[in-house]
């Protein structure tokens, strides 16, 4: 990277905001997952999710030792505005530490502080008590079911018979054997106990026995959800189930109990290492977020001082009488009118030189033209005169004189038209030119002359795709012919140059001439940019500056004034011509027109 050349950010602004916010929102989201994890269970034990946490710190960190290592080549390599940068960096820095280094210290203390009230609430008692007062409950319902079973008359209650029903009870279910195996049916299984008396609820009904010995059956959640079975045998053929109420939602309760003590654990795990979590939570969460702030901060500085840069480095290229010099501002405020402003002040001092070299240039010139037309007009007239007096002659007379005389007639009169063409491009430079405007398609002109390009010259490929054929220009028909002619013979005559290179040296290769149009929009006036591109030797940077000097040629048959001409024509019409060209790559030459 050059000294003053400004670094091209792998990501802009908005892409740094963009990042901002989703890192907020992954952040906000994280973040519940965390605390949840850790209130739930004391810790985070998901590799996966441990991995996701990292990854954000860690991609913030990575942005910000991009953005740095930027600034410290700036500063290695003494680019300019590189002080002003480091200035607005370092200003950054102290507002955010002022806002970090309180918001830090309050969320710690505040931390502290709940963590400490947590302590003083003795929650671990209140625990104990409570499963206490679980454990004696469930004792006291086992002992009323005891008394149920050892007290109450279920011979009535199956005989429908009344009875005061005890507090409680939900069910009482007889079960008998069922009938021994017949032989010959296929069934030598066991006998087993089916249901002969049932009384109370339907659903506390069982198909067969849950236990086989006397006493409390062990409990099954799924199965025995708020009651307890207490199983008689009253005989060796009759088993009876007593089925007691322990109160509606009495599992439940108990299940409730059995979570909170377990996050109750989790929690108060959290005061031991709590300094850890703390560290852990500002890492994960808090410092990705100060790191993309901060490498926002460094993409604001470089968005702040490059236009100031650019109109430092401006400033010395005018000075140094380089005038081509143009900054785009892009910006609203109050820099982009200094901007704009220092653009117009250097364009109107580059017309003001332009136009006092052309008057200079041009007067000198209009005077040689002038003197040069009239000496070279009276001779080449009695020339064609006597070419074409002797071509009649011979004609009336074809006995007397040969073919010979008849081809350097000919010979002649070509070489007359040849100087009254020149006369005619020294009568443009050397008389004021009266702009004739008209609108002229573009498309109108071009069109036919490719066409008879690409049958005059078929080893040169011509794209004309990138042609917008509804483009309209106000210059007159003619006036464009010449511009489009001139500029297209300069390429072919390029391109054909590098052909005879590559033919002499056995190379291959296709020579190309690309023409487009594109319309700008400069200082609120819309132009149509007709740009040729040839894949030419391209223009050397010392004949560059003469190129469209008149009677400077790199041909050796050239006048040097076609380019002049076209020049002429284009600023008479309020347009710009210019070109970009590079030493055995191409040249491109842009004419801006305006459009009606």
């Amino acid at each position: 990277m050059k000294k003053n050349e400004t670094p091209v950010p792998i990501i802009g602004i908005w892409g740094l905001i963009f990042i901002y916010v989703l890192f907020c929102i992954v952040t906000i989201f994280l973040s519940g997952i965390f605390f949840s994890g850790i209130l739930q269970s004391g810790g985070i034990t998901d590799k996966l999710l441990l991995a996701v946490f990292f990854t954000i710190p860690a991609v913030s960190f990575v942005f910000l030792i991009i953005s740095l290592v930027r600034l410290v080549q700036d500063l290695i390599t003494r680019r300019t505005g590189r002080r002003f940068q480091v200035k607005l960096l370092g200003y950054f820095t102290i507002v955010l530490l002022f806002s970090i280094v309180p918001l830090v210290l309050i969320t710690s203390i505040s931390a502290t502080e709940i963590m400490r009230f947590w302590n003083t609430l003795n929650l671990e008692s209140t625990m104990n008590y409570a499963q206490q007062f679980i454990v004696e409950a469930y004792s006291l319902h086992l002992e009323k079911a005891q008394h149920v079973v050892n007290t109450a008359d279920f011979d009535r209650l199956f005989g429908n018979q009344s009875a005061e029903i005890p507090s409680g009870l939900l069910a009482v279910q007889d079960f008998t054997p069922a009938p021994p195996p017949v032989e010959g049916t296929g069934n030598t299984g066991e006998a087993h106990w089916v249901s002969s008396r049932f009384w109370g609820r339907a659903d506390q009904m069982f198909d067969m026995p849950p236990a086989r010995l006397q006493g409390f059956v062990a409990r099954n959640k799924s199965r025995d959800t708020d009651v307890v079975r207490y199983l008689v045998v009253i005989n060796d053929r009759t088993l009876r189930l007593i089925t007691y109420n322990l109160g509606e939602g009495f599992d439940a309760a108990i299940d409730a109990f059995e979570v909170q003590r377990a996050k109750f654990e989790a929690v108060k795990t959290l005061d031991v290492r709590f300094k850890q979590i703390a560290i852990l939570f500002y890492v994960l969460f808090f410092l990705p977020v100060v790191l993309v702030i901060f490498t926002l901060a460094v993409s604001f500085t470089k968005t702040i001082t490059k236009p100031i840069i650019d109109l430092t480095e401006a400033t010395r290229k005018v000075a140094s009488g380089d005038f081509s010099i143009h900054i785009t501002a892009k910006r609203k405020d109050e820099l982009g009118v200094l901007i704009q402003s220092f653009n117009t002040m250097v364009q109107d001092l580059e017309k003001t030189r332009k136009s006092l070299i052309k008057a200079e240039t041009m007067s000198v010139w209009q005077r040689m033209a002038a003197h040069l037309a009239h000496d070279i007009k009276n001779l080449l007239t009695p020339i064609k005169l006597s070419a074409e007096r002797a071509l009649r002659h011979w004609r009336n007379n074809s006995e007397n004189t040969g073919e010979i005389l008849e081809a350097s007639l000919f010979s002649i009169i070509q070489e007359a038209e040849g100087f009254s063409n020149m006369l005619d491009e020294y009568r443009i430079l050397s008389h004021p030119m009266e702009p004739s405007v008209s609108n002229t398609a573009v498309s109108k002109v071009i069109a036919p002359l490719i066409a008879s390009y690409r049958l005059s010259y078929p080893a040169v490929e011509f794209d004309a795709g990138n042609i917008d054929y509804t483009a309209v220009v106000k210059v007159d028909e003619r006036r464009l012919t010449q511009i489009i002619t001139n500029l297209v013979v300069n390429s072919i005559d390029a391109v054909n140059a590098v052909g005879a290179d590559h033919a002499a040296s056995g190379a291959g290769g296709v020579q190309k001439i690309e023409i487009r149009t594109d319309t700008v929009k400069k200082q609120g006036i819309v132009f149509c940019r007709i740009s040729i591109t040839d894949t030419g030797h391209g223009i050397p940077s010392d004949a560059a500056k003469k190129i469209f000097t008149p009677y400077f040629t790199t041909k050796e048959k050239g006048t040097g004034l076609g380019l002049s001409i076209v020049e002429r024509i284009v600023d008479d019409h309020r347009g710009a011509i210019w070109f970009n060209s590079s030493v055995n790559a191409g040249t491109t030459f842009f004419v801006d027109l305006p459009t009606p």
